[in-house]
């Protein structure tokens, strides 16, 4: 295993407060996760495998955009599929989740990959993840944090990447003549434009500015309604 960070570690950091993911916000997914009792339909955003987006990005444009073997770091890694993916493609790959348990649970039923997994706050992390990788993979974060939040979450996000990383950001989406306030509790969607406002501050941009977010209708699930997705690919000009 390439990555040198430490198996399933607690990073603890000396920030303010109110840089760190809010106590209520991290309390909430940890409960969630304990509340599953290892049954993984019971976690609401938990996928039985890869997420199909980021499966058909890697077989489409990883090739070229991102080198084999390089540095990767899913965000909010869950219960580890995706982590898992990329790392049996050969990417030197790392996840983390602000949620003890749900990293203790990726590294249970992925023992081959337990070192992989890792606890930190992408608001509060430590200095070692900071501007470290080639590929960033976001899926479903931005969303589950209140819109308040969403600002310090891109930023947070974009200093994961080195200078010429690939940010790959998986979202829900919404059609723009919908306002957010909507929405009264997670997820909050975003539109192409909001997703692209988001990072551009950051140097980074989708190679067709908000034109080149794909939209994607995936099946609801237990009978929900269709849900509109957003898959977009970011590159840090330098």
């Amino acid at each position: 295993m390439a990555t040198d960070l430490p198996a399933a570690a607690v990073f603890k950091t000396d920030v303010p407060a109110e840089l760190s993911i809010s106590a209520e916000a991290a309390a909430r997914f940890e409960e969630m996760y304990q509340a599953a009792q290892g049954d993984p339909g019971r976690v609401p955003w938990a996928r039985a495998g890869t997420d199909p987006l980021l499966l058909r990005w890697l077989n489409s444009q990883a090739r070229s955009l991102v080198r084999p073997g390089c540095r990767a770091v899913v965000v909010g890694c869950g219960l580890g599929d995706d982590v898992v993916e990329l790392g049996e493609r050969g990417f030197d790959v790392v996840g983390f989740d602000i949620s003890p348990c749900a990293v203790h649970w990726a590294a249970q039923r992925h023992p081959r990959h337990a070192e992989r997994f890792v606890v930190a706050d992408l608001l509060a992390p430590p200095t070692r993840l900071l501007k470290r990788f080639d590929l960033v993979v976001e899926i479903r974060t931005i969303q589950s944090l209140a819109p308040c939040a969403r600002c310090a979450v891109a930023a947070a996000v974009a200093n994961l990447l080195c200078p010429r990383g690939v940010l790959l950001a998986i979202a829900r989406g919404r059609d723009g003549s919908r306002p957010l306030d909507e929405f009264v509790s997670q997820p909050w969607p975003l539109t192409r434009a909001e997703l692209v406002e988001l990072f551009e501050p950051h140097g980074l941009g989708t190679l067709n500015g908000a034109n080149g977010i794909e939209e994607v209708v995936e099946p609801g699930r237990d009978g929900a309604p269709p849900v509109q997705r957003l898959c977009a690919t970011f590159v840090r000009a330098e």
